[in-house]
């Protein structure tokens, strides 16, 4: 790893973290104030929505205007959302944190993968690059919850008091500023222009493509995946019994399991290849799927837990970096817009499907089925085979 790249991946920490807290903190602090369930579903939902509708156009900014721009202006925004909620912790301002805070997330994560992509210089750095990056949010979904918790309860004059919330509130206003600190020296990278005289482009151009679309497509089911273990493993822990830390640690050992084999990947990138690792994702993903449900102890649902972290940790290093074989340069920043677009979407609508699926054929049968739909589509990840050598990213300044 590089200091330029451990420099980007403290910067993508950073700005995660403050909206990592604030999706911990803002929702409790709105129970404290006697808010019902459903508000405070529909304020954690709106972390996610406004990535739906700013990626794509995110994605594009940053086609143009590289990584600095798109990130200070990332940093001010989200900046602005905690200390509002800061000066002014009622749950109108939570929700226009919530807004501000997910939304600039996501456009800086955007132009940090296109600048990371496009200082690669082969496929195999590519891999290692998106396999270092994509540790950088599981290390933040521990450090932000972790730290405004701390600060929540031990900041003011008593556990849970306003002062506390206030507390975590200034210090995730504080974090994306973090961010800028360590984006700041970063070399700008002349920007890829498009042929001139060529017709206008559409986002619907890149979802024409057949590779392209595979891949989202791929890369929606796994998504998937991962949200139904989120969703369905503490509603399978609650009908046997279980007690929170223990589901909490089920859970744990998934995202532990995740981030390992993200740092391994790098040690063996130039031995691998993308389509075989994501198709056997998916494979033993639909097979850990069907017997998840049959485990009869904790134990048991742990290591399953940890194997299917292991399966799906290793596919977004994989999906980036074929991301970036397979659409033009001067078009990865819209192309990466167009994922998280998908993704943020899938999330804010699968946990109603699942909850509907699961009134219906129950929590085994919603594993059932997710696991046969995985299954049936790694046929798709194996058809995106080997990137042709003309697509692979140009050296920086081209």
């Amino acid at each position: 790893m590089t200091a330029e790249l451990a420099r980007l991946i403290a910067g993508q920490i950073c700005i995660h973290a403050a909206m990592a807290g604030m999706r911990m903190a803002a929702p409790l602090l709105a129970l404290r104030e006697g808010y019902s369930a459903a508000a405070v579903g529909v304020l954690l939902a709106l972390f996610a929505l406004t990535q739906v509708f700013l990626a794509l156009p995110a994605g594009r900014y940053a086609d143009r205007h590289g990584l600095k721009r798109p990130v200070a202006i990332a940093v001010a925004v989200a900046s602005t959302g905690c200390a509002l909620a800061l000066v002014f912790p009622y749950f109108p301002l939570l929700c226009l944190a919530a807004l501000a805070t997910g939304g600039a997330s996501g456009a800086a994560i955007i132009a940090l993968q296109r600048h990371v992509g496009r200082v690669t210089h082969d496929v195999t750095q590519l891999r290692r690059v998106f396999s270092w990056l994509a540790i950088g949010p599981a290390v933040s979904n521990f450090i932000g919850p972790f730290v405004a918790g701390l600060l929540i309860d031990h900041a003011g004059a008593q556990p849970g008091s306003i002062e506390g919330y206030r507390a975590a509130f200034a210090l995730m206003a504080l974090l994306p500023l973090a961010t800028w600190f360590w984006v700041r020296h970063t070399q700008e990278l002349p920007p890829v222009i498009a042929a001139a005289g060529g017709a206008r482009q559409r986002a619907w151009d890149l979802v024409a493509d057949t590779p392209f679309r595979r891949l989202l497509l791929v890369n929606w089911f796994l998504s998937s995946c991962w949200d139904v273990h989120t969703f369905v493993v503490p509603l399978l822990g609650h009908e046997r019994g279980l007690s929170a830390s223990v589901i909490g640690t089920i859970l744990g050992a998934f995202a532990v399991a995740a981030a390992i084999i993200r740092v391994l990947i790098p040690l063996v990138a130039e031995r691998l290849r993308e389509a075989t690792v994501v198709t056997a994702a998916m494979l033993v993903t639909a097979v850990l799927f069907g017997i998840y449900p049959l485990l009869p102890t904790a134990w048991a649902m742990g290591v399953c837990s940890v194997l299917l972290g292991f399966a799906l940790g290793s596919v977004q290093p994989m999906i980036m970096s074929m991301l970036h074989q397979i659409t033009p340069p001067q078009r990865h920043g819209e192309a990466l817009g167009l994922r998280l677009m998908t993704i943020n979407a899938s999330s804010v609508l699968m946990p109603v499907l699942f909850g509907s699926a699961g009134a219906l054929i129950g929590v085994a049968g919603l594993f059932w089925v997710v696991g046969a739909g995985v299954g049936a589509g790694a046929r798709v990840a194996w058809l995106l085979g080997a990137p042709e050598p003309a697509q692979a990213p140009p050296p920086p300044g081209h």
